[in-house]
């Protein structure tokens, strides 16, 4: 038996924000707010809408997977050859929001796709942070 979740890489970022889930929320999944932070996008927070991200680089295909309202919300990301999925999870916390993405599904052999998305997630993070503090 072969535990393939060992033959994948997974990216997370995990930061504490200091803000209440549904205010992280609305900037995960208003257009106007993503395009700010991520992408160009045509996203609905409905389960299995298809909906593209489109940066200077190329199209991210996308596909919503599962969505539970200020709680998660998982999506497909389909670019470059690669076929991942990412999941977004919110914790309330005392302090704010425990907010995790994790983007798995990388092969060994992607390892500049890997690398790639390590880096802009942090990027991608610390522009969603900008716009949270922004938002009212």
């Amino acid at each position: 038996m072969t535990d393939t979740a060992a033959e994948t890489l997974s990216v997370v970022v995990e930061r504490e924000v200091a803000y209440p889930p549904e205010k992280i929320w609305r900037a995960l999944t208003e257009p106007h707010l993503i395009e700010e932070w991520l992408m160009k996008n045509d996203f609905k927070p409905v389960a299995d809408h298809r909906f593209n991200l489109r940066g200077d680089w190329g199209t991210v295909d996308c596909q919503v997977r599962a969505i539970e309202p200020n709680k998660m919300l998982s999506y497909t990301w389909d670019a470059l050859g690669l076929k991942s999925i990412v999941t977004w999870t919110l914790t309330p916390t005392s302090a704010g929001t425990h907010l995790r993405m994790e983007q798995s599904g990388f092969r060994q052999d992607q390892q500049q796709a890997y690398q790639g998305a390590k880096y802009g997630w942090q990027r991608f993070f610390a522009t969603l942070e900008q716009v949270l503090a922004r938002i009212d």
